[in-house]
């Protein structure tokens, strides 16, 4: 038998519309908000996987 080692990369996306002053603060404020868990991606956020082997 041939062992086979494969990576498997998902990606999640969700589009979130913020209020703020300018850019800076839209980034600071969606930081926060992931950061304490406000904006948890899942399952219905899928868009994309790839699965490439390795070795």
């Amino acid at each position: 038998m041939i062992i086979f080692e494969f990576d498997i990369t998902e990606t999640l996306q969700r589009k979130i519309v913020i209020m703020a002053e300018d850019e800076s603060e839209a980034y600071t404020k969606i930081r926060h908000m992931y950061k304490l868990g406000e904006i948890v991606l899942d399952a219905d956020d899928f868009i994309y996987s790839e699965i490439n082997l390795l070795k």
